[in-house]
């Protein structure tokens, strides 16, 4: 069904720092790494950790990375989302409102504007193709909660995870395929963001399916369902058979990693590693974000491209997100059309 005057559409996005400042940066890294979903440990020990090792020495490094890649009109992230909401709402009438999970713009300020238009029936739309505790689990419960607040009327639809929708495998491999047809490659990277490997293990209602096997993610079953490890090698899986890849064509690997026990393998590492291989021309994108953003933006296509020539690589081309492209248009207005 599609949304009528009395609905609406929210979409979701992970956010970013309100200003270029280290005091901005300071206040997101708190807000983001005090999330339980995100740091999940025990609250003694996530603030032990923040507040002696992280918020101390990170912000500065966090605000020259957010340096090399702002813009004008300010953080990538934002820009792109705005940009995906308008056209969305232009190409549908629908009314759009799209808001960060941390920082501004707001869940509570997009709620509130579907409240005072008299709307209470919204789809919530979390840009994050792949279930994680970090992405979409977070931004369900905060969106959950905010609502409580405003309002006790609001009928509130979230979208499913759409790492294996066919619009979804279409869009990416779409946005990959001119890449393939003007250029070839010894490797094709699908670099994810990373979590740790007990977050994986959380999602698995049978308790004993997550990592039993190195190819756990391959099955089916309670245990699989909503990993995100599964997803992001199911979603690649496909987007490479569309695209005609062969065994050895490509490969998946994690990035960001803030730790020990994250998923691997680790995507700084790989590409150290591919130019030893006889792996020198490469291509990478990063399907874990609609958006272009700081973790693609700089830490692949800047300081994961250094990584890669200083280890003897002669070519990376970086493939951007979905970002506001006709395909994203497409898969959003499907994906809302089909819950």
């Amino acid at each position: 069904m599609s949304p009528n005057k009395n609905e609406g559409v929210l979409l979701i996005n992970l956010g970013s720092p309100k200003e270029l400042t280290k005091k901005s940066v300071r206040h997101y890294l708190k807000v983001f790494l005090s999330d339980d979903n995100v740091v999940d440990l025990p609250k003694f020990l996530q603030q032990l950790i923040l507040r002696l090792f992280i918020l101390p020495f990170r912000p500065k490094n966090t605000l020259e990375a957010y340096e090399k890649i702002w813009t004008a009109e300010g953080s990538p992230l934002i820009i792109s989302t705005d940009k995906i909401a308008k056209k969305l709402s232009s190409k549908t009438g629908w009314n759009v409102e799209y808001a960060m999970r941390y920082e501004e713009p707001s869940i509570e300020k997009a709620l509130t504007n579907f409240k005072n238009k008299d709307i209470k029936r919204i789809y919530v739309v979390s840009l994050y193709p792949h279930n994680a505790m970090a992405t979409t689990v977070t931004t369900e419960l905060e969106t959950l909660a905010v609502a409580n607040r405003i309002a006790n009327d609001f009928e509130l639809t979230f979208v499913k995870p759409f790492y294996n929708n066919e619009n979804y495998i279409s869009a990416v491999s779409n946005t990959i395929k001119p890449y393939l047809e003007s250029d070839s490659y010894d490797k094709i990277v699908f670099s994810y963001h990373g979590i740790p490997r007990r977050q994986a293990k959380k999602t698995d209602e049978t308790g004993e399916h997550c990592f039993s096997t190195n190819s756990c993610c391959e099955v089916k079953n309670d245990g699989s369902k909503d990993c995100y490890r599964s997803h992001t090698r199911i979603a690649s899986s496909l987007t490479a058979e569309k695209l005609g890849l062969k065994e050895g064509q490509w490969e998946v690997a994690y990035q960001s990693r803030l730790g020990p026990g994250w998923l691997t393998p680790f995507t700084d590492k790989r590409l150290a590693e591919l130019p030893t291989e006889g792996k020198d021309n490469i291509a990478i994108l990063c399907p874990s974000f609609i958006s272009d953003c700081l973790e693609t933006l700089e830490e692949i296509d800047i300081r994961g491209r250094e990584t890669f020539f200083n280890a003897g690589g002669k070519n990376m081309t970086y493939i951007p997100c979905l970002n506001d492209s006709e395909e994203t248009i497409k898969l959003l207005e499907e994906l809302v059309r089909s819950s």
